[in-house]
């Protein structure tokens, strides 16, 4: 009897103990693994997207191309082309060679005495005479050297030959073919003016331009 008072109320007491004990702290630790376990499965359940390494921009839209009003038909011609073309109805185009050599477009280039280069007036009338044979492309020339009658004719011809070289070289120099233009002495020989004073002698000194092929 004793035995069975003292062991039944012990081992109700001891169980009663054990559940004060224990009941909290195992409701506390199975809140804690529930709450775990929860997120874990949050984390395998949620969907997998593609996304973007970190840093990166979203990409540019480009922006529409602008619209342009339909280009005019009309054409403007270039100022070049314009000014290397022949004039329009100026009835050098239907003349014979001798016809534009006798009153010819292009006009002598005037040197020195005993010179061989072109002052200002000189490269003034070669750059005219340029500008003429460029609205007549097709046309070429032959520059000829001309002296009065003092001096040897060998010496008239070599300064001739100069003469006419250095107006072929200025010619070229403005934007002439060299192909375009022929050089050539004739001294003393072919006189512009048939004095044998000093004005005659200054219009004989000169490279003279002649038309050789249109």
């Amino acid at each position: 009897m004793n035995l069975e008072f003292r062991t039944g109320p012990t081992r109700v007491r001891w169980k009663a103990l054990r559940r004060d004990r224990i009941g909290p702290t195992f409701v506390v630790t199975c809140a804690i693994a529930l709450g775990i376990g929860a997120a874990g499965c949050a984390q395998r359940q949620a969907p997998l997207e593609d996304s973007a390494p970190l840093g990166a921009t979203a990409p540019e839209v480009a922006a529409p191309a602008p619209q342009f009003d339909a280009p005019l038909t009309e054409t403007v011609p270039v100022l070049s082309e314009v000014l290397s073309g022949p004039i329009a109805d100026d009835g050098i185009l239907s003349q014979s060679l001798d016809e534009l050599n006798s009153d010819s477009p292009l006009s002598p280039a005037f040197f020195g005495l005993d010179s061989a280069e072109l002052d200002d007036g000189g490269r003034a009338v070669v750059a005219a005479n340029a500008a003429t044979l460029k609205m007549y492309p097709t046309w070429t020339v032959t520059i000829e050297g001309h002296c009065d009658e003092r001096g040897t004719a060998e010496y008239n011809l070599a300064l001739g030959e100069r003469r006419a070289v250095a107006v072929t070289m200025y010619l070229v120099s403005l934007g002439i073919a060299a192909d375009r233009v022929q050089a050539v002495s004739y001294g003393k020989e072919f006189p512009f003016d048939a004095g044998h004073i000093d004005t005659a002698w200054a219009q004989n000194r000169r490279g003279h331009f002649v038309i050789t092929s249109k």
